[in-house]
């Protein structure tokens, strides 16, 4: 078995040379039409649909690498606000969902700002002002993993919001995802956490949520000594709470 995973985990490795040659071709035609020629409005929407669609598996082999360091025991740990871990996984969320935004985000300096940047798009913030700005020691990729995957499940199941929240208690990071969507049914809360597992019904929902965002969550969480609370129901919405150990 060890060495069955070792062999996956090495083409998933080298899986990553690939998408970025798809990756920079897309945008070497898109940003350099005096070399290679101009682009009709259907091309260049092609052309943007292969971006997104390689940074989506970009990430999706990071966070399968991330998984195999966590199971090895592997911890990078650094010093980083909790500023940065938030700023960056709303950027890398609306690279995909709003690039408009996105960019927006990359030039904002204040919370104020990111508060007001993102409100329209129907996501909160609600970190106090200290907290914002404190420097916390962690593994900074697995952190924003988790939170990434958390505020990347709510947006695909909110109703109009998703709030992100976080405080420091005891030596403790807490960070909190919810959303307004439909809930989660008491006799799912188990379920939603076992790999491949999706509340949705039909194929094109287990195709858009592929079932292993929260399952890795569990896996990261547990090889940091953190927690998860889920506090949803049916027509309720849902609540996901993060506790690390700092």
């Amino acid at each position: 078995m060890p060495d069955t995973i070792i062999k996956t985990e090495i083409l998933i490795h080298d899986l990553k040379v690939p998408i970025s040659v798809i990756d920079a071709g897309a945008k070497s035609l898109l940003n350099r039409q005096d070399s290679y020629g101009p682009l009709t409005d259907k091309q260049i929407k092609v052309l943007k649909r292969i971006i997104r669609n390689t940074l989506t598996t970009q990430r999706l082999v990071n966070d399968v690498l991330e998984l195999g360091r966590s199971r090895e025991g592997v911890m990078i740990t650094s010093d980083f606000p909790v500023s940065a871990l938030v700023t960056s996984v709303i950027m890398e969320i609306f690279d995909l969902y709003d690039p408009d935004v996105a960019e927006v985000v990359r030039k904002i300096k204040t919370y104020e700002e990111l508060e007001k940047a993102i409100l329209e798009s129907g996501a909160r913030l609600s970190f106090d002002p200290k907290v914002w700005k404190t420097m916390v020691h962690l593994d900074e990729a697995k952190v924003r993993q988790i939170l990434r995957n958390l505020v990347t499940n709510a947006i695909k199941h909110r109703s109009s919001f998703v709030e992100i929240s976080g405080k420091i208690q005891e030596k403790m990071l807490i960070l909190k995802v919810k959303d307004d969507g439909r809930g989660i049914p008491q006799a799912d809360h188990q379920k939603i956490f076992e790999t491949y597992f999706t509340t949705g019904s039909s194929i094109e929902s287990a195709i858009k949520s592929h079932g292993l965002g929260l399952a890795g969550v569990m896996v990261l969480l547990k090889d940091m000594g953190g927690t998860l609370i889920l506090d949803s129901d049916q027509g309720k919405g849902a609540e996901f709470t993060v506790t690390i150990p700092i």
